[in-house]
């Protein structure tokens, strides 16, 4: 049994723990409080409301020019408590026009002549006149307002070019189109903000309204769709034998190769039509997406991921048949939703599928991936496709707005990242990549942009600082907060939180006052550490006295960040103990303690661990005997 004293001293200029209770909260936000559509104790509040959309979809891809044809119906529901004098359309796609804002550089393949064009515009049967000179955001006066509990009927036709140069959609190849964004929608209205009219720029992801989509993809002869959602007509777009292949792939524990790099060639996989029409569906989702290709291979298996239901998810890969790590794919998808369903977050997978669609983005859409290969690099590769998989969760089961608070659902994603990263290739080689890949440029890079709040909007900062406030240092807050909670208490304030918020918009404050209400804890102390502060990781070793059989070890905390942190004791054999300290030894506030740890020989070194916690002075953290 280890016994440990902690004897606390103040030091100067450190708020104490009194005026460490209470959390900022813009104006805004206290507003929607006060309003009741949140409540304090971390639920949606008693007039908690969102708006919805039902989207019926065609698009029309003309290979291989790229150019895409669309034609939607959208009945907009407004749950709301305000009417609406007008509405707030997003057409993501014209990110590649060139007077479209962007966070910086793009090649002139990136950029399209036109970017989206909307044709005709008509609002419960009158047309709208739409200004397309608009970037990612445009406004539409209404002619009557739309009344609360009310809803209207939108018909859009549109065309635009997919980019030559391909992003998180555009061209993949000569052949292979991904059509990320295609449509136009409906911007999200919510509580707190009104209008969402952030213009989207090539840093900054999204927020969407959960709404139900029915869509139609038209495409040529031998082009093979894959998209968000249950393929309904399977039987009509392929030849028999693929669309039986297809069918045993959704109870299949091993992976069918539904379509060869010979099938494709030989036009032995889509029905021999000019144009085949492929039909998808998906209900209260955030957004759809779609990939196409007349030579991708297609991988396809299933996963039990509620054993208690009984519920499978059908696993895709679809990619270059040069791909060596893309082989590999659907097993690296069934593993990652298996792990995530019974582990981290230990949420059943949600959804009916899961696609792995080769591309360059690295980046997430609901029920699908799209992924560059990184060749014969198979754990980078897996854990590529495990972070975007991770993400079903945040942004996707929970409605995050990453376009001001990435931190929601990009830590999230890489926290698990590690934690199946761990299990797959054990915790020494998920520690290493983790503070490569995760901690080391962010600590190393000393700039002030770094250190701002993880607080702030991700769309105010840019460069490192957006992506350390959005990956690194949240995941290492919310590693913090499993180390202090310990698992049991952490996993049942985690999935409070995200059965509360499930297919809704949670905030920040919403998050921190579930973990307080569910842990049964007031965790503001913590939340004031790690995401309203200018912190960095710092801790120093002061100094080491040896008392009899205590070495009393004085400990600085100079970056500030609660974290937690082993002690390495050496002994004169050199044999070793090893003493774990949680973040609660920051909880009063104070920068600098004193840690008594029994010994039992001559202690010769000490040294302060963080393990994933890389230290800005790494040199102060030892201590040997003269």
């Amino acid at each position: 049994m280890i016994r440990i004293v902690i004897v606390l001293t103040l030091m100067l200029g450190y708020a104490g723990i009194a005026s460490a209770q209470e959390l900022y909260m813009p104006r805004n936000i206290k507003k929607a409080y006060a309003n009741q559509t949140r409540a304090k104790n971390g639920l949606p509040g008693a007039r908690y409301w969102q708006n919805k959309g039902h989207y019926d979809i065609q698009l029309k891809v003309n290979a291989p020019s790229g150019l895409v044809y669309g034609r939607e119906q959208i009945r907009y529901i407004n749950n709301s408590p305000d009417s609406l004098p007008e509405l707030v359309i997003r057409l993501i796609c014209n990110l590649h026009k060139v007077n479209a804002p962007r966070s910086g550089y793009v090649s002139k393949d990136f950029l399209t002549e036109d970017g989206v064009t909307i044709d005709t515009l008509i609002i419960d049967g009158v047309n709208v006149p739409f200004d397309n000179d608009v970037a990612t955001v445009g406004t539409v006066k209404l002619a009557q307002p739309l009344l609360s509990k009310d809803s209207l009927d939108l018909n859009i036709s549109w065309h635009y070019t997919l980019s030559k140069q391909s992003g998180r959609e555009g061209k993949i190849d000569s052949t292979t189109f991904f059509l990320a964004y295609a449509y136009p929608r409906i911007s999200v209205y919510d509580d707190y903000n009104g209008w969402d009219q952030i213009e989207h720029m090539d840093r900054v992801e999204f927020y969407s309204d959960f709404n139900d989509y029915n869509v139609a993809v038209t495409a040529p002869k031998n082009y093979v769709v894959w998209g968000t959602g249950v393929l309904q007509n399977g039987a009509e777009v392929l030849q028999p034998a693929i669309a039986q292949r297809l069918k045993e792939s959704y109870t299949s524990d091993r992976l069918i190769n539904i379509a060869s790099k010979e099938e494709m060639a030989a036009g032995k996989v889509t029905a021999q039509k000019d144009w085949n029409t492929w039909k998808f569906s998906a209900s209260h989702i955030a957004d759809v997406t779609f990939g196409m290709s007349n030579h991708y291979v297609w991988d396809a298996a299933s996963v039990v991921v509620d054993s208690a239901a009984g519920r499978r998810t059908s696993v895709q890969a679809a990619y270059d048949d040069a791909a060596a790590d893309f082989h590999h794919s659907v097993d690296f998808s069934r593993y990652a939703l298996d792990w995530f369903s019974r582990n981290w977050p230990g949420v059943a997978y949600p959804f009916p599928t899961m696609t792995a669609f080769q591309g360059f983005a690295d980046m997430e859409y609901p029920m699908m991936v799209n992924d560059a290969t990184v060749g014969d690099q198979l754990g980078f590769a897996q854990l590529v496709q495990d972070h975007e998989i991770a993400h079903t969760y945040f942004p996707f089961y929970m409605g995050i707005n990453e376009s001001r608070y990435a931190f929601m659902d990009e830590g999230w994603a890489t926290t698990f990242e590690y934690l199946i990263g761990v299990a797959e290739k054990g915790k020494a080689a998920a520690d290493k990549f983790y503070k490569i890949f995760r901690v080391d440029s962010y600590i190393k890079d000393p700039s002030g942009e770094e250190d701002q709040p993880i607080i702030s909007q991700s769309h105010q900062v840019s460069g490192r600082g957006y992506g350390n406030n959005s990956y690194g240092k949240p995941s290492l807050a919310y590693l913090a907060l499993k180390d202090l909670l310990g698992d049991v208490l952490f996993r049942k304030s985690l999935h409070g939180y995200m059965h509360d918020w499930n297919g809704k918009h949670p905030i920040p404050w919403d998050f921190f006052n579930a973990f307080n209400n569910y842990s049964g804890q007031n965790l503001n102390w913590f939340w004031n550490n790690w995401f309203f502060s200018n912190n960095y990781i710092d801790l120093q070793l002061a100094g080491v006295k040896t008392k009899g059989n205590n070495a009393e070890l004085s400990v600085i905390n100079a970056g500030g960040f609660a974290i937690p942190f082993d002690i390495v004791i050496t002994y004169d054999d050199a044999t070793t103990k090893t003493v774990h300290q949680t973040p609660a030894l920051w909880k009063s506030g104070n920068k600098q303690v004193t840690v008594t740890v029994p010994v039992t020989r001559k202690v010769v070194a000490v040294t302060l661990d963080g393990v994933l916690y890389t230290d800005y002075t790494p040199d102060d953290n030892e201590w040997r005997a003269n």
